[in-house]
């Protein structure tokens, strides 16, 4: 039924019988319906709870009323006059030890003119059967496997999924792959004599994407990848940092440690989930708040720490977070003790927004922009390797504190350091985290993406007001896109905290990944249209194309209840006016679009966005935008209308009937319909046809009403 056939399949006012209770098997009762049919039973020797078709699936089949047959087996396929006629299915029960037996006893006639097998796959081709003539066969016809190993009788030959009879689902088959995959690679390494890893471990797929090149220089310094764990909780110990470079981070920053006479002890609890994100738990929390202070360990443990970490990962960049109070001896003590160990850059933690002020360290100095500079010329005066002050983005202007950093001699800036927030309370009154009996709290770092937009600002502030002047950008960065937003507002290096607190260190993987197809992608002049790794959505409903009913009766029709009904109605008297598919071929070969231009270098991406970014006397308003609603894409949900009623300008109107939203004349571009509609690209912006005029409700003085 692929549009590669030399026709499609004639099924006007057919039976039809499908074999399977998998998606495949869903989706060919489906297209049965569509191709005319008159009736569809979905057949399945097992249960409801055997069901291997995803849920949304099984609902589609359900809803265009396919009748579904479980506990059946076909047995014969009864023709008459060269065609079929009917089906005979024999009953299927689970006896005692779990296996599934035939019931002669029980048969069932089914009449059916057209029967699709959408079992899984099997040794029915004789010529397939003698091709694999070296391989030994068990009663059942199939291959030996060892279920382990996948391997077959020849030791050269590797088995799996429902073709070798030890998978049932999509997702085994695939598990199969993977085992497979791991002894065939132990099997080619031995051939030659090479050694494997004791752990399983399959080389990577290699692509031209890969060949992207990710490092970027530094302050003299070559990070051999942009991404690197912040001096936060993913850094608490020198172990920690060890995994995360084992895991291919570019660099680590240690969590910031003081002299032993500012040694400190956390309180708990003091990391706790945010609500910016509504109530949600688990992986994917928007934002985290903590009230944990610097490392409980002592310098000389970090700075042993340095030194075992330099030595045995030459490549990666370690950078000492450090942090004294107002003090000149002591920044020039703990800089000179941190540059000793090996670091190859240090931190001054300028910026901790809890507990740590009270000591006059901290975001005590880091307000400042004079005790940021004099702390700055003092280190500079110490060592000879490169230093970032972190900034805090609790301040009124951060760019007058970067400023002062770079005056002092600082190499580059770290923006920015954690939000100063109060999380929750609960309905007692008793705030979150409640620390010791009395349940008291205290003003904490919020982090993760909720912070993003202020960390966004804070780098690109920092980047228009001194180009060129290296940032290690924090603050929300939880992918290779986002990391790219950062990077095009004037960042080099990208720290992660809150993503690795969502996942595990292996989030490196992806971002690296990410980036270097982000990069290649921007080469290929004919996916302009994407955005990022995206190519551009396409008019669907829950994911499926929908066919432009506008174009074929000249009016939309609304996707829910009745409405939708008719869409098919109509829909399936537009396909059966049409030709069948007799032309469509495959494209006998797919060549992969190559670069038109050179792959961009982190280098030249740094900063490309700032000259977009700037006052708002800057930007035109002349050049106005209005709303349109693409009706096929739309489900009439009203989102769109009650944000712009309660929310906007009243610019939209809503058919009670039909909950067709339409925008008006009095649309002003505000685009809050497009920030509410839930569906991705339904509401697009495009420009203003006519000259915008804007409503003053009254006249000002001495200006006529027109």
């Amino acid at each position: 039924m692929c549009g590669c056939s030399s026709q499609m399949p004639n099924m006007q006012g057919a039976r039809v019988l499908v074999l399977g209770a998998g998606d495949t098997a869903m989706d060919c009762a489906t297209s049965a319906l569509r191709c005319g049919a008159k009736q569809v039973f979905i057949v399945f020797r097992k249960g409801f709870n055997n069901v291997r078709a995803v849920p949304e699936e099984m609902e589609v089949a359900r809803e265009e009323h396919c009748e579904f047959m479980p506990f059946l087996s076909p047995r014969d396929v009864v023709t008459k006059n060269g065609k079929i006629h009917s089906v005979k299915l024999c009953r299927t029960e689970q006896d005692d030890n779990g296996v599934w037996q035939e019931d002669e006893e029980q048969v069932v006639t089914l009449k059916a003119n057209v029967v699709i097998s959408a079992f899984g796959s099997g040794l029915t081709d004789n010529e397939v059967v003698k091709a694999m003539s070296p391989i030994k066969f068990n009663s059942w016809g199939l291959p030996e496997v060892n279920s382990e190993t996948m391997a077959t009788s020849c030791e050269w030959i590797f088995c799996g999924g429902d073709l070798a009879g030890v998978a049932q689902t999509t997702v085994e088959s695939v598990n199969d792959g993977k085992q497979a995959a791991w002894y065939l690679h132990k099997y080619l390494q031995s051939l030659h004599g090479l050694p494997v890893p004791a752990q399983p471990c399959l080389p990577k797929f290699y692509t031209p994407v890969d060949l992207v090149d990710l490092s970027v220089n530094i302050a003299g310094l070559r990070f051999p990848n942009p991404f690197g764990l912040a001096s936060a909780t993913p850094t608490t110990s020198a172990p920690m940092m060890r995994r995360g470079f084992e895991a291919g981070w570019g660099f680590a920053v240690t969590k910031t440690y003081a002299l032993d006479k500012d040694l400190i002890t956390n309180v708990s609890p003091r990391i706790v989930s945010g609500t910016t994100g509504g109530p949600l738990y688990g992986p994917g929390l928007s934002s985290f708040l903590n009230i944990e202070l610097i490392s409980e360990k002592t310098s000389a443990y970090w700075c042993g720490a340095i030194t075992e970490l330099k030595r045995d990962f030459k490549e990666q960049i370690v950078i000492a977070s450090i942090m004294c109070s107002y003090d000149e001896k002591d920044w020039t003590d703990l800089a000179k003790m941190s540059e000793e160990a090996g670091a190859d850059a240090l931190e001054l933690n300028l910026s901790c927004p809890h507990g740590m002020g009270e000591k006059g360290m901290g975001l005590a100095c880091g307000q400042n922009p004079e005790l940021v500079r004099n702390i700055c010329r003092w280190v500079r005066a110490a060592i000879k390797i490169p230093f970032f002050a972190k900034l805090t983005p609790n301040v009124t202007d951060i760019v007058t504190i970067a400023k002062a950093a770079h005056e002092g001699g600082a190499d580059g800036v770290t923006a920015t350091n954690t939000v100063s927030g109060l999380m929750s309370l609960q309905p007692s009154s008793i705030p979150w985290p409640a620390v010791g009996a009395g349940k008291r709290t205290t003003y904490g770092g919020v982090s993760g993406n909720a912070i993003r937009p202020i960390a966004l600002r804070a780098v690109s502030a920092i980047g228009r007001a001194l180009p060129g002047f290296p940032i290690l950008a924090t603050g929300g960065i939880d992918s290779a896109d986002v990391g790219l937003q950062f990077l095009h507002c004037g960042a080099f290096g990208l720290e992660v905290c809150s993503a690795v607190q969502n996942q595990d260190f292996t989030l490196i993987d992806d971002y690296i990944t990410g980036l270097k197809a982000l990069l290649y992608l921007e080469s290929i002049r004919e996916l302009s249209d994407w955005q990022g790794q995206s190519p551009p959505t396409p008019q669907h409903q829950l994911g499926k194309l929908v066919p432009q009913l506008s174009s074929i009766i000249g009016k939309g029709i609304p996707n829910f209840g009745e409405f939708r009904k008719k869409r098919r109605e109509l829909y399936a008297q537009h396909i059966a006016q049409q030709p069948p598919l007799t032309q469509h071929e495959p494209q006998t070969h797919r060549p992969a679009y190559q670069p038109k231009r050179n792959i961009s270098s982190l280098a030249n991406v740094i900063g490309t966005g700032l000259d977009r970014i700037g006052t708002y006397g800057q930007l035109d308003n002349t050049d106005q935008v209005v709303a349109i609603i693409d009706e096929e894409m739309c489900i009439n949900c009203g989102k769109c209308y009650m944000s712009c009623n309660d929310s906007g300008y009243q610019a939209i109107t809503f058919d009670g009937t039909t909950h067709i939203p339409h925008i008006t004349d009095d649309c002003t571009g505000c685009a809050i319909c497009l920030a509410a509609c839930p569906i991705p690209d339904c509401i697009t912006m495009v420009e203003r046809p006519t000259p915008y005029k804007a409503i003053r409700g009254v006249a000002p003085a001495g200006v006529p009403v027109a």
